[in-house]
């Protein structure tokens, strides 16, 4: 069976708790370094929760992340144990080298969201297949920061209306000017 790998379009998207317990499984990786895959939690918390490694745990394996409040962001982070770098799920300002690592498809199966991570950094290859993993009772969705493509649409319409509108105001002005 095919490793899972999140859908393109889906890169820097933030996943999200819904309101049933959430539950992570491992679906695969194509990588050659060893990663960690961790929960990020507040430091209150005692720090970021171990999940599992893409060499040390079996494909199919599962562990209860437990209950969120629903709509809460779930940050995730991948570590690169070769290198020491670490990447993060959702905006690619997270990121150290300011590009996104992970995509999540949201509905991969119902109410499952598909999220696979990238572990090296630019310039990639970003085929996003280092690890994947699912979660069940979670979404997933654009974050600030990562316009959506109607959003990019509807600002570059403002944008020319903005640009017509001080246009006009200019050819008024220089009319009222030669009177």
């Amino acid at each position: 069976m095919a490793q899972a790998i999140a859908a393109p379009g889906t890169e820097g998207f933030a996943v999200i708790a819904g309101a049933n317990a959430i539950v992570a499984k491992y679906e695969g990786n194509s990588a050659s370094y060893s990663n960690d895959l961790f929960l990020v939690r507040d430091i209150a918390l005692g720090g970021d929760l171990f999940i599992f490694n893409n060499h040390a745990n079996a494909v199919g394996v599962t562990f209860n992340l437990g209950l969120f409040t629903p709509g809460t962001e779930l940050i995730f982070r991948l570590h690169v144990n070769n290198t020491g770098e670490d990447f993060f799920t959702g905006l690619a300002s997270r990121n150290p080298d300011g590009h996104t690592h992970a995509r999540a498809e949201t509905n991969w199966q119902p109410n499952t969201t598909l999220v696979s991570f990238e572990d090296l950094h630019v310039p990639g290859p970003f085929d996003y297949n280092d690890l994947s993993f699912s979660f069940l009772n979670t979404t997933s969705r654009a974050v600030d920061g990562v316009p959506e493509p109607a959003t990019w649409a509807l600002l570059l319409v403002g944008f020319g209306m903005a640009g017509a509108g001080w246009r006009r105001r200019q050819q008024t002005q220089r009319i009222r000017l030669a009177f």
